[in-house]
């Protein structure tokens, strides 16, 4: 846990370094904690979400198609949240619309 702190505080030193706008460093900032985490949420659910199939599927296995058809959309949705975070970081770190355009 210490050394995985320690790589965040490293991280955060290299986006407060340089000439870059505070907005602009909290946007890195922010974006790596939501992907890291949209990321973390999505491999526990999706984890969870093929546990509970294999589970149902050794208790009734003539119900495996149906599960299956059940898991693999519910890991469609699953995956799609963390794309959504991956969208809305990437317009934090390059549309930012709380930074001033410069001309």
């Amino acid at each position: 846990m210490k050394k995985i702190v320690a790589l965040m505080a490293i991280f955060t030193a290299f986006a407060f370094a340089g000439e870059n706008t505070m907005i602009e460093a909290y946007s890195v900032v922010a974006a790596v904690i939501g992907l890291g985490l949209a990321a973390l949420g999505g491999a526990i659910g999706m984890g969870h979400t093929a546990a509970a199939t294999i589970a149902g599927t050794a208790r009734n296995p003539g119900l495996g198609g149906k599960l299956m058809t059940t898991m693999f959309i519910a890991l469609a949705m699953i995956e799609a949240q963390v794309i959504y975070t991956l969208v809305i970081a990437l317009i934090a770190l390059y549309a930012n619309p709380f930074l001033q355009i410069h001309s």
